[in-house]
């Protein structure tokens, strides 16, 4: 998970999918997000994207709130990881999926947590190399 200056990420890591979905009756909870991990100063920055891709709910406020609770899992993650390398990330959210009943700020804030954890995982795994045209 180290690059040569001891910062997280070691590389860009894009397209970091989690999924927070737990049924234990009624209701329950599901959140679903994408982002993205970029090499950036040492500390945790945290942005939305101008295109971001909302499935499943229009309501701008509810989205503003639920994207707050991403951005505090994924602080609390880091947070809460301790000792390793130090994170030097700009935190891009790039999609947002929502359950008409099961969605709500407490699951985004589970998957802000699995989205690093996601993406701690994904360092360890060297950078997908450029796919070679045949001809």
């Amino acid at each position: 998970m180290e690059s040569d200056t001891g910062t997280f990420p070691p590389h860009p890591i894009r397209g970091v999918r989690a999924v927070y979905a737990r049924q234990a009756g009624c209701p329950s909870d599901f959140a679903e997000v994408t982002v993205d991990f970029e090499p950036w100063e040492v500390c945790v920055t945290f942005e939305v994207a101008a295109d971001l891709v909302v499935d499943g709910d229009d309501d701008p406020e509810w989205q503003a709130e639920c994207q707050a609770a991403v951005e505090a899992g994924i602080r609390e993650e880091f947070a809460q990881a301790g000792a390793g390398p130090s994170p030097a990330v700009a935190v891009v959210l790039r999609r947002m999926r929502f359950h008409p009943v099961d969605s709500h700020p407490r699951a985004f804030l589970h998957a802000g947590r699995l989205a690093v954890r996601n993406a701690l995982a994904a360092a360890q795994r060297p950078p997908r190399a450029a796919a070679r045209r045949r001809g």
